[in-house]
This record gives C-alpha cells, structure tokens and sequence, in this order.
C-alpha cells in the first residue's frame, strides 16, 4: 500500500472548506442547518474561552445571550434571571407602559451595590405598614427615620425579626415601639467604599447596613441578599451603579414617546426599536428623537436582513442592530408575505457591513439548538436573541399546563391574531394597527418544559465554550476575527448529511441535554 502514497513532506496541507465569503458569495440563502464548522486547533481548555461580547456600542455581557421581547418570554422574572447568568432581557411591549416601566423597575431595583433609594417609614408608620410594604416589594428590612423619607435622621430599623410573630391584631402598632433603636444598629459612614461596606456586613452579621453621614442621616443602604447574589452570580450583567442590565422594547409611533420617557425614567439601559421590517421613516424619526433627547440611552433598530436596510438605521444613530425577519419558529412572515431572508446568510450579510462602523449585530430568530448559537456567533453577530429556546422555562410568563402527560406552557408570535387582539404595540410591530382585517404573521403554540433559567443558561454557555474550543477560537472576539480572516472554514451540507449528523438509525433513544 506504502507505494500508493505521495510522500510531499509534512508542511503540505491541502485546502479545505470555504471562507465564509465564498460560502455566502453564491447568491444562494442560507440556514444554520446548511452548513458546519470545520475544526481547528485546541491548546486551552473550553473553561477558558472568553463570551464577553458587545450588546450595542456601549454595552457588553459576559455571555451573548438575550431574550426576545415577545409576551410569552420577556417580562421582569426572565429579565432579571438573564442578567444574573450573564445576558440580558428584554421587557415586551405588549402591554400598558406604565406596566412596563414597572417591570423594568423591578429588574433594576432586584441587585444593588448601595441602594440609593430604599424604602423608609417613620416611627408614627404601623406594622400594617411593613406587612404592606412586604406584600409590595416582598421584603421587610426597612430603615426608619425622623420624617420618613432618604435624608432623614436615622432611628432605627424594622427586620423582618422584629415582626415575625405578629398578627392582624399588632397590625396598629407604631413602629417606633417593635424597631431596632439607633443605638444597637451596626452603621456605615457616607464616602465607604462598596468593598468596605460589605466587608463590615459581613462582620455584623446583619441583614442591612444603613449609610448615615455625620449628621446620622440616611443617605444608603446595603443589604446582605446582594452580596449572596454577588457571591452566587458572578457572570452577572450590571451596570456602574452594580444594578443588574435591562433593556425593553418599544414601537416607533408617537405615542411611543411617552412610553420611552417612562421606561427611561425607570432606569433602562437600551431600548429595542420592535418592529418586522425596520427600514422605515418612522424607524429612522425614532432613532433620530431618541438619540437626541437620551444621548446616553442605547438604542438597537431592527429588525433588517440586508446591508442596505441597515445603512439607513446606522445613519440615524443606532448603537445596535436586531437581524432577522420570518425565521423564528412561530413567525410566518416569509409565507404569507413573501418577504424575508434565511436567517444564515442574513446574519453574515448584515454583520459584514455593519462591523465597518461599529455597530453590533444581534441574531434574531432561527435558534433551536446551542450549535445554531454557535453558528450565528460564528457568522459575525456579536449576540443571539431567543424566544422559543427559552418560552418554556419557569420564568417565563405564564402558567404551565399539561396534554398527553406532557408539561406544556404557551407560546405564540407577536404577529399572531392572539397577540394583536391583546395589545396595540404587537399591531404595530407589523404595521396593521389601522387594518381592518388583520392578517396574521405568527402562529400560537405550546413549548415543553425545560425548568430554570437558572439551569438551562449554563448549560448554553458550556455547549457555546465547547464549540469555540473546537474550532479553536479562545474568545468570541476571536472567532469573528478568525472568521473574517479565512482561518475559519465552513462546510455546505446535503439533506443526507444534515440527516447523518443527527440522531439516527436507532428504534428509540431518550435525549438528555443536560
């Protein structure tokens, strides 16, 4: 056999696979599924590849994940579960947006650093007030001061210890008779450090650590659940004030104004522009308004799926760009209007074009498994955006159900004829608020179980890591780099081939992920 080889030395390598300019450079439209990634080259450990990744120009996640706002997905438990794992949610705007603002309340408010506004009673309050405030905001260690606002002078403090075994009939007690005097509470002086402070916590044993200046007035406060949540979540998306990330989404009409003013005023860091086709005066007015009134607020515009409809949203300001239009499993757009792009060839395209001027690219749409995260990333986005990978987790909205033994919870597109009955912003996302008969770009579904956030997040980080290990990119800044360099190859595969690479000739077989 030894005289059927070719002996050409060990510096010869044939070339294989395509660049990713000569796999999208044939005209042809690609999905995740139409192509692999070809290996390269490990020297380091999968633990060690970095996800760091930009969400807009100004805003970066420790893992490039993102939940789509649609009103089976987003809303503040997911949002707040998505930034302690290391990505971000997006509140959905099919709702009033007073509702939403508060959501996005919720979310800020959930993890701080030093709580600048926390809530205060005063001693003339009763314990019906705490109860209420508990009931509220689900907490009960509350500062008391002389007037009972921030600012005051610090008396005491009421723990959930101190009203433990109280009942409806302590409820007309003042608080000033069942607090923590001033005199037995561990303090904190105004200019502390945070490290300081929670070095001081941990030393008392405390629940809270009220700030005082040197007056003895309130000026913070620090609780000790946050440093466990610092402690348990060290991936976690925050902002300069160590609150956790949130982003929500908005509608480009007027009256989507008001609501950007409220959901500003609640403290979101970026603001998703919703809409189908994004390449539209009222699109490019919005950015144009925001931009001008909230320069520090991050704007993404979207969705487009071709460079010359994102040309038109980067020259009006974008800090971001969603990609994607008829690829997510519930939308039906491509066949009932003809229009669209697959989702592959979409991502590359517009991530090409809009690297040039900084902009990143979220992929939208068309994720089913942790491979097409990997493939989206590889193509160019600097983040995924999921709906139905994430639709059936308890933390979205929703209660679970069951149908032929199977643990259920409802999904549905924001173009189906469910969402737009519930809510104008879901018409208007399509473009139909004025339509007499509206016509339906989604389907409503069911998507069984997959448990926590909490759980099934790593799992998509760890299956993210891997693949970069084995193309051998030691970060995703890496991967686009190599990518766009030549050094990472692609292949096209058949309908045979894409049938090889799953499951296959077995009777049965049970599929744990994790």
């Amino acid at each position: 056999m030894a005289d059927y080889l070719i002996s050409g030395g060990t510096g010869y390598v044939p070339d294989d696979g395509m660049t990713a300019s000569q796999l999208f450079g044939t005209g042809e439209g690609l999905t995740y599924n139409d192509f692999l990634i070809l290996p390269g080259f490990i020297d380091f450990t999968a633990e060690e590849v970095d996800l760091t990744s930009a969400m807009t120009r100004k805003i970066q996640l420790k893992a490039p994940l993102v939940s789509s706002p649609m009103d089976t997905v987003s809303e503040s438990d997911m949002a707040i579960a998505m930034a302690l794992t290391g990505g971000i949610g997006i509140i959905h705007n099919n709702c009033t947006p007073e509702f939403q603002a508060n959501e996005v309340r919720k979310v800020k408010k959930y993890e701080q650093g030093f709580i600048m506004d926390p809530i205060v009673l005063s001693p003339e309050h009763t314990v019906g007030d705490v109860f209420e405030m508990k009931r509220k905001h689900g907490f009960s260690g509350i500062p008391i001061t002389e007037n009972g606002k921030l600012g005051g002078k610090l008396l005491g403090i009421v723990t959930s210890r101190d009203i433990d075994f109280m009942n409806m009939d302590h409820h007309h007690i003042k608080l000033r008779d069942v607090m923590t005097p001033f005199e037995d509470l561990v303090v904190g002086h105004a200019g502390v450090s945070l490290k300081e402070a929670n070095e001081t916590l941990q030393r008392s044993k405390k629940g809270k650590l009220p700030i005082v200046n040197e007056n003895d007035e309130l000026v913070s406060l620090i609780a000790r659940t946050d440093l466990k949540k610092n402690r348990d979540y060290p991936l976690a998306s925050k902002d300069s004030k160590k609150q956790l990330l949130c982003g929500a989404a908005s509608g480009t009409r007027e009256e989507d104004k008001y609501r950007v003013e409220l959901l500003v005023q609640a403290g979101v860091d970026l603001v998703v522009l919703d809409s189908s086709q994004g390449n539209s005066i009222y699109q490019i007015n919005m950015i144009r308004y925001l931009k001008q009134k909230y320069p520090e607020l991050q704007v993404i515009g979207g969705n487009v799926v071709t460079a010359a409809q994102a040309k038109n949203l980067i020259d009006a300001g974008v800090d971001g760009l969603r990609v994607g239009m008829g690829s997510g499993s519930i939308c039906i757009t491509q066949e009932v209007m003809a229009v669209g792009r697959p989702q592959g060839t979409a991502v590359y395209k517009v991530a090409e074009y809009a690297r040039r001027f900084g902009v990143p690219v979220i992929a939208d749409g068309g994720i089913s498994t942790v491979g097409h995260i990997t493939k989206a990333l590889a193509l160019g986005a600097s983040t995924v955006m999921m709906g139905s990978l994430l639709a059936g987790t308890s933390e979205a909205p929703g209660e679970y159900f069951f149908q032929d033994g199977v643990r259920l919870k409802k999904y549905r597109g924001m173009g189906s004829l469910e969402a737009m009955e519930k809510g104008k912003a879901s018409q208007n996302r399509y473009f139909s608020e004025s339509d007499k008969l509206k016509v339906a770009q989604g389907v409503t579904g069911s998507i069984q179980d997959k448990g926590s956030v909490h759980k099934f997040v790593p799992y998509l980080i760890a299956g993210i890591q891997h693949g970069c290990q084995d193309i051998g990119a030691k970060s995703l800044s890496s991967l686009r780099a190599m990518m766009y360099s030549g050094d990472v190859k692609f292949q096209k595969r058949t309908t045979s081939a894409q049938m090889e690479g799953g499951v296959h000739g077995l009777h049965s077989y049970e599929k744990r992920l994790y």
